[in-house]
């Protein structure tokens, strides 16, 4: 019977993990790893959290304790990365419970811990996302709005590329302009550590921003640091060809990751589907100058998603001559095959149709809700009463439209419209 009651546990905390836009498919590695990470009563209490954040009195409220009792219980959770919390301007905290990616599944291994077998866990999230594959297929190729954007190489962009470019298209403008900045440990190099298999990359290098820095550096998951830091690991990180990888939103961007072709689920998943589109490209495309290419094949080398290629230059007088061709398709606009070039024989040039990035994160959760038909999460509280419950289903019907009308209702929403009323509320 305890086995069963146990399950149950986490049974209903992945039904509280699939609320979001973003689920996390049920599997037996699944509960392994939230067995690992959760405590039953743990387990039991997060289920019951709401979407939207929450003060320690609510969640008192939902878990029928005291209110000192609830705010226990919460630090000792965002002590462990599992919740994200943030002061208000009051001095009131205000809690989240983060999704797993991006959230507590690298929390969970942005720093050396003795409290759970790390090996472990990165064999499960192994076995979990490289593996049984569905969690990554819903992650990133569900929608035509992901979680995550590249960062052009801005050194690549020349004189000419920087006059075009804005500011929430660049890395570093991120890092000068947070509130927080904090850096951790490499999620992915840490989990390929323990298997074995981690690439020379540097490992501390995960870099978070703003209210998730503030939170991780508080609890000692990250190390604070200053801007002039993280301008500094933002350029070790070109200098070893890393695409810059971060939140897909224009303001508040919470994480920008270094990614290896090698160990990062983002890439990984940007070469295994790459037709569906997991990864929203950066602005920019590599143009190459045939002329110029001597077919070196460092552009090829250095492309983590293997958009470069060389090919014949069908030079009749040199047969054996190779130049670069770009897969536009798969491109990220990364950048780094620009930066590789040592003849300076390839360019970025901006992309057309321009790319759309949500204002922030409330207008990325709304459009990703909608395409994944899940905006009911969103709107109501379900985890609260009956009549709440009955709107979200009644809504999840509504929302149940065909594909062509789910399509416009998302072109809809990353309208100025939306903006308009996030900006509105802000006032």
């Amino acid at each position: 019977m305890a086995h069963l009651t146990s399950r149950s546990a986490y049974e209903r905390l992945t039904r509280r993990l699939n609320l979001f836009p973003q689920g996390a498919p049920p599997s037996q590695t699944l509960f392994r790893i939230l067995e690992m990470l959760f405590s039953e009563a743990e387990a039991q209490r997060v289920a019951d959290l709401p979407i939207r954040p929450f003060t320690a009195k609510r969640a008192a409220a939902v878990w029928k304790t005291s209110e000192a009792a609830a705010q226990r219980t919460l630090e000792e959770l965002a002590g462990r990365g599992i919740l994200v919390d943030s002061p208000r301007a009051d001095g009131t905290m205000v809690y989240c419970l983060p999704p797993p990616m991006a959230g507590f599944f690298e929390f969970s291994m942005m720093r050396v811990r003795g409290d759970i077998d790390q090996r472990l866990l990165a064999e499960l999230f192994y076995q979990y996302l490289n593996v049984e594959e569905e969690f990554i297929r819903q992650l990133f190729c569900r929608g035509e709005t992901q979680l995550g954007r590249v960062f052009a190489h801005e050194p690549a962009l020349g004189a000419e590329g920087a006059l075009h470019v804005l500011d929430h298209e660049r890395a570093s403008e991120v890092a000068r302009t947070a509130r927080h900045v904090a850096v951790g440990i490499c999620y992915c190099r840490h989990k390929m550590e323990h298997l074995g298999r981690a690439c020379a990359a540097p490992r501390d290098i995960c870099l978070t921003f703003n209210s998730t820095a503030d939170s991780l550096a508080r609890h000692g998951i990250a190390r604070r640091i200053d801007a002039a830091e993280a301008l500094d690991l933002l350029q070790q990180a070109r200098d070893r060809l890393l695409v810059q990888f971060g939140e897909n939103v224009r303001e508040s961007v919470n994480f920008i990751c270094n990614c290896c072709g090698c160990c990062c689920e983002a890439m990984i998943a940007a070469r295994r589907f790459g037709f569906l589109h997991p990864v929203h490209t950066s602005p920019f495309l590599p143009v190459v100058d045939g002329a110029a290419c001597s077919g070196c094949g460092r552009c090829a080398d250095a492309c983590p998603v293997e958009a470069m290629a060389l090919v014949s230059a069908n030079d009749p007088k040199r047969p054996e001559r190779r130049k670069a061709l770009l897969e536009e398709e798969r491109c990220l606009g990364c950048g780094v095959c620009a930066a590789a070039c040592p003849r300076k024989a390839i360019a970025l040039r901006r992309r057309r149709p321009q790319v759309i990035t949500p204002l922030n994160s409330t207008h990325r959760a709304v459009v990703m809700a909608i395409e994944r038909g899940k905006l009911q999460n969103l709107i109501v509280d379900v985890q609260a009463s009956w009549n709440h419950r009955a709107m979200a289903a009644v809504l999840g019907v509504i929302l149940k439209l065909p594909p062509l009308q789910q399509a416009l209702a998302s072109r809809q929403m990353k309208s100025r419209y939306l903006e308009f009323i996030l900006a509105r509320r802000r006032d």
